[in-house]
């Protein structure tokens, strides 16, 4: 594809849907909806809470997806996973610092850890349908604020091996 006007082929950048709900403007006004007489009412404040962390979600999410993170290689060199109530985890760090506290607190920080650096976008589209059963990704696991889980569900991993969660909103 040709953007620049010259002849010279440059990637177009594609932003996730997901990301786009980063950008949606923030009304002064408490949002509303419209009952099922067409009559507007406010928005209550935990439903407000909750479309706040959904979209705060979607930018940490697109934000994964688009970072480098760091993949410590179990002693056979695959990705090192952890399982936990039938969810198999491919732990990631956000940096060398996360992943020397995560090898501390394991009690394992004597020994040399071999990495991988990987797109956050690849761990979640391509290496999580190759684990057997349901499986996400658990940013700086250990870490002081806790890190964060991509969970094995829809918009997050593919479909094709998104576990359902019956009807959740």
């Amino acid at each position: 594809m040709f953007d620049n006007g010259d002849d010279i082929a440059q990637p177009v950048a594609r932003r996730s849907k997901l990301a786009d709900l980063a950008d949606w403007p923030v009304a002064d006004t408490p949002p509303r909806d419209v009952s099922a007489h067409g009559a507007p009412r406010p928005v209550d404040a935990e439903e407000e809470r909750l479309r706040a962390a959904r979209r705060e979600f979607a930018v940490a999410l697109g934000e994964f997806r688009r970072t480098a993170v760091l993949v410590p290689l179990d002693s056979n060199g695959d990705l090192w996973s952890a399982e936990q109530n039938g969810v198999r985890w491919i732990c990631a760090f956000s940096d060398e610092e996360a992943l020397a506290g995560f090898a501390l607190a394991r009690g394992d920080g004597g020994r040399e850890w071999t990495y991988r650096t990987v797109l956050g976008a690849r761990l979640l589209d391509v290496m999580v349908p190759l684990l057997p059963g349901p499986a996400g990704v658990a940013l700086d696991a250990g870490s002081v604020d806790g890190g964060m889980l991509f969970p094995p569900v829809a918009g997050i991993v593919p479909d094709a091996v998104a576990v359902d969660l019956g009807g959740t909103r």
